[in-house]
């Protein structure tokens, strides 16, 4: 369990000191790759995508991430599994952390049209890939 512990707080604090920056530092947008990807400052009441789940949206957000911590402790057995949890639990921890703040989550990864997103997000979307792929793998 020390590698999804460790990744847990890496990618939480991660996504919490990067929300941090880009509050105080990031006032205009920064061009990556002309208009199609750059660093650009926004705020999300919502979840992902920018839903609104109204007032059970924080109660769903802890279930959730409650469920998935149990469901990691019980079942993360391979160093793949637990980073995967780890990224899962670290992103959405940082999320939180980051909505105690001002009850805003900043974003500011820019790509094409897709929703403006943060590192958080990335963390919480890479360890459910690495899961979907080591759920895979074990199946062949």
């Amino acid at each position: 369990m020390g590698l999804l512990l460790t990744s847990a707080i890496l990618s939480g604090l991660l996504g919490v000191l990067a929300a941090v920056f880009v509050d105080v530092f990031l006032s205009q947008r920064i061009v990556v790759l002309g208009t199609f990807a750059g660093l650009e400052r926004s705020v999300n009441e919502g979840v992902a995508f920018g839903w609104h789940l109204g007032a059970i949206q924080p109660l769903l957000i802890a279930v959730a991430l409650i469920l998935i911590a149990w469901l990691a402790v019980k079942t993360a057995k391979t160093t793949t599994m637990q980073v995967g949890f780890g990224l899962i639990i670290g992103g959405g921890v940082a999320n939180i952390i980051d909505r105690l703040r001002d009850g805003l989550v900043t974003d500011f990864i820019q790509v094409g049209s897709f929703p403006v997103f943060n590192l958080a997000d990335s963390c919480i979307t890479v360890g459910a890939v690495v899961l979907l792929l080591e759920y895979l793998r074990k199946r062949k």
